[in-house]
Formats: C-alpha cells, structure tokens, sequence
C-alpha cells in the first residue's frame, strides 16, 4: 500500500485556509493549477511510497514509539511559497518547527528500521501543498497572497499514517483519496 506519515491540521484551521484558497483562484491564470482538494491537505513527515505488507506491523510499532517519544507543540500555517519554479504551490508554518523537524526524522528513521526503502535523507521542509502543475506556471501573486496569511495556532497532538489512494477513473481533475490507517498520540497526548 502506498503510505505517508503526517500531521493533519484540525477542521477549523482547514477551513481557514480554504477561504485563503478561494480569494487564491481568483486571480489570473488559477486555471493552470490543479488545486489539491481541502481534504488532502496535510503536512507530509515522510513518503514511504508502496510498503510491503509485511512490513507495515513493524513500521507502526517504530512510528508509534516515535510518536511517543516526540512531545506535543504548536503549529500554524502561515506564509508560502513554491517547489520547481511554480511546479508546486505550498502553504508554509510557523511555531514549533524544530519539534515539527524533529518528528518528520523521527517518522523517516523508523521507516528505514522497518526496511522500508527509503533513498536520499533530505533536510525537512514544513510545507503543506496547495496547488500543483505540470509546468512552469509564474506563483509569485498566490506567494505574496499567502505572505499575508496566517491561521491560528493549534497544539499537534498525534501522528498519522496515512494510505494514498491515486485516482484510477482518468478523469481529469480527479483527487486522490486519503485514509488514516493508524493514530498515534504524541508524548503525554491523549
């Protein structure tokens, strides 16, 4: 099954950020973006990619020691910017990035020591993805719109691994689907 560990914002900073979304497809050229859909958004940890099922027992024994091992902290969205010169529209964070960090190595380090393959370890960058395209398309107006934004704060209290169910109907448009298989709560959480 093809996995992601995640914190996932709460419904009311989501719909914060929708409203910020929409004032965002006004603006000229929206239509060469696909925008993600309000329920996928998420702050991505680590990608797994397809995982054996055999190894999934172990990988969530390993996240959840991470998640317990890792204390709860506030988060926000704020600000933005972009991947791939327009490739990829993000909404960024503020607050405890550190532990954020943290987390994300914490939640990349028990993939590899479950099996999970992992390639090159790259420095973690808070970003939650709200638009993408297929080529080069000029962001710098969504970037400085997102400049200005900033939801309120919440505590993050759990990690989430997530399936990624990718479209299959070859409709244009089409989403993919996200299911939490499993929730850890983070240090003394819950």
């Amino acid at each position: 099954m093809r996995l992601f560990a995640a914190v996932l914002p709460p419904e009311d900073v989501t719909r914060e950020l929708a409203a910020e979304v929409a004032e965002l497809r006004g603006l000229p050229d929206a239509d060469r973006l696909r925008w993600t859909g309000h329920p996928g958004w998420h702050f991505t940890l680590a990608f797994y990619g397809e995982v054996d099922d055999g190894l999934v027992p172990d990988l969530s024994a390993r996240l959840e020691r991470a998640a317990h091992r890792t204390p709860t902290f506030p988060l926000a969205l704020s600000g933005g910017g972009q991947f791939g010169h327009g490739r990829a529209l993000w909404a960024g964070a503020e607050g405890d990035l550190e532990t954020l960090r943290l987390l994300a190595d914490r939640s990349e380090a028990a993939a590899r020591k479950a099996g999970v393959p992992m390639g090159d370890h790259r420095r973690y960058k808070a970003h939650l993805t709200v638009a993408r395209s297929r080529s080069a398309v000029d962001v710098r107006p969504y970037v400085a719109t997102l400049d200005a934004f900033t939801s309120r704060t919440w505590t993050v209290g759990e990690l989430v691994l997530v399936r990624s169910n990718l479209p299959t109907s070859g409709v244009a448009g089409e989403q993919p689907r996200y299911e939490a298989v499993a929730r850890w709560p983070l240090g003394g959480a819950g």
